[in-house]
């Protein structure tokens, strides 16, 4: 009886065994690798473009999509997919990208391509210290990896891709490049999306959790990309004594202070400044800024902002002159539709006017990224949100030296305040005031008096010379060129 019995037991843990190597072929099978070919722009010459490939990494899911990080394919010219344990590339298209929350669909027109495929599934968002395994094609061969990690914490993190803040998970699982995409799995279903890695440091990989990935997904049911929101508040911690003092809280009572109402913000007249926000919907606000996402488990209360679509509203319990009161705000803006200078531009070539030689162009951060001139000034201007008076910034950002620019050759990410003394708002209303300009010369200044001047009628004249010693093809940009005006937009590979 006893060798019956164990005979069961083996057969038993034979099957369970044969199953567990069934579903762990069945997973491979949806782990995509993708090659990109990019077209990356050049910032300091905006006429001019490079190519660069690179390889990621993606996961099949429902829907006949591949899941991977808009930074794998961001920029992208051409795009092929391999599947797990084939030789074929299949060419593919990028169905939908998020270069805020660095996430992207990809879809293959070939139906071949998906036979056989068991989509992978969502799972939850993971719990401390549970183990995850990363699928992915990292650098130092062409077949797929398989890394095993546990997760560290979860918490607001900056990613790398479009410098905002949303959640992301630690682990402690190797992440190298070719890495990014990659699904992480707990009990064969995803819980993130392998994002970036921490510098000078061992093992320290970060992802992209699956509430994110799902709110993307519901995000664009509808075909249509609305992103992130964001309250457009500037707030304070009250974790000081005497200001809570100031203020008459009592020990009980935590929040963050408004000190400042952005312009354009979706909260303009629904809050003020001085208010204390105690609570969104429901969730105490600690002193710190922070709320309670799961027992123990804090991050910045923009947690329960990033849980809701745009379209959407938050309710927020606050304090106003020492009265509690609930009021809704309705999410209806980005970061990007507030910010003075916009997130890092992806998938778009930069917009640029050049008269005489003067080349000018819109502040971005790629720009910033791009240069080492100015940059304590442009990094400054960088953190600031949009007032009435002014939306954007614009500089001059080289000048192709030339006869008629003399003396002004060293001058470059420069920012200019006024066109003939006239203030503008944005890139649009410069270039409105540089073409409709009659007056025999272009005066230009910063906020410091500092002028650039120059003369119309030989800027005019000279221009295609200019334009040809230095193999420039257009004296401006695409959108410039065909009047559109200028409309604002929106790690490890």
């Amino acid at each position: 009886m006893r060798h019956i019995v164990a005979i069961v037991l083996f057969l038993g843990y034979c099957l369970q065994a044969q199953a567990a190597v069934d579903r762990d072929d069945m997973t491979k099978q949806a782990i995509v690798k993708i090659y990109t070919v990019a077209k990356i722009p050049n910032y300091l010459s905006p006429w001019s473009s490079s190519m660069r490939s690179s390889t990621g990494s993606g996961a099949i899911i429902a829907g006949g999509y591949i899941l991977t990080n808009a930074h794998v394919v961001a920029n992208e010219a051409f795009l092929e997919v391999q599947r797990y344990g084939e030789r074929k590339r299949y060419i593919a298209k990028v169905y939908a990208v998020s270069h805020q929350a660095d996430l992207a669909l990809l879809k293959v027109d070939d139906d071949a391509f998906y036979e056989g495929v068991t989509p992978l599934h969502f799972g939850k968002l993971p719990q401390i210290e549970q183990r995850i395994v990363v699928y992915s094609y990292p650098m130092g061969g062409s077949t797929l990896s398989a890394t095993m990690g546990v997760v560290s914490r979860i918490e607001h993190n900056t990613y790398v891709h479009s410098g905002e803040s949303f959640l992301a998970i630690q682990v402690d699982a190797a992440v190298n490049p070719g890495n990014s995409g990659g699904p992480a799995l707990s009990d064969g279903k995803i819980v993130g999306v392998v994002m970036q890695v921490m510098n000078k440091s061992q093992n320290i990989g970060y992802l992209v959790p699956v509430s994110m990935v799902r709110h993307f997904i519901d995000d664009m049911k509808d075909g249509h990309y609305d992103g992130f929101a964001d309250l457009g508040l500037g707030t304070q911690k009250l974790e000081n004594p005497a200001m809570r003092k100031y203020y008459g809280l009592d020990e009980n009572t935590t929040g963050k202070l408004v000190d400042k109402i952005v312009y354009h913000s979706p909260a303009e007249g629904i809050l003020k400044v001085g208010d204390i926000i105690t609570a969104i919907d429901g969730h105490t606000i600690e002193n710190d800024g922070t709320v309670e996402f799961r027992r123990h488990e804090y991050t910045d209360f923009y947690y329960y902002v990033d849980m809701h679509q745009m379209g959407e509203s938050v309710t927020l319990d606050i304090i106003r002159d020492r009265k509690r009161m609930q009021v809704h705000v309705p999410l209806t803006k980005t970061g990007d539709d507030m910010y003075l200078v916009k997130t890092t531009r992806y998938d778009e070539m930069p917009t640029y006017a050049i008269y005489g030689g003067y080349v000018f162009s819109p502040l971005t951060r790629n720009l910033i990224r791009a240069t080492s001139r100015n940059r304590l000034k442009l990094s400054c201007l960088a953190s600031k949100w949009q007032e009435k008076e002014k939306e954007e910034v614009v500089v001059l950002l080289k000048v192709l030296a030339s006869d008629i620019s003399r003396g002004d050759n060293n001058f470059g990410m420069w920012v200019i305040d006024k066109v003939n003394g006239k203030p503008f708002k944005n890139l649009k209303e410069f270039f409105a005031l540089m073409e409709k300009n009659k007056e025999p010369y272009y005066l230009l200044e910063d906020k410091d008096g500092v002028k650039v001047i120059i003369d119309r009628e030989e800027a005019m004249k000279k221009q295609q010379e200019i334009l040809k010693r230095y193999n420039v093809e257009y004296s401006r940009s695409e959108n410039l060129r065909n009047n559109t005006g200028h409309t604002s937009h929106n790690a490890v590979k």
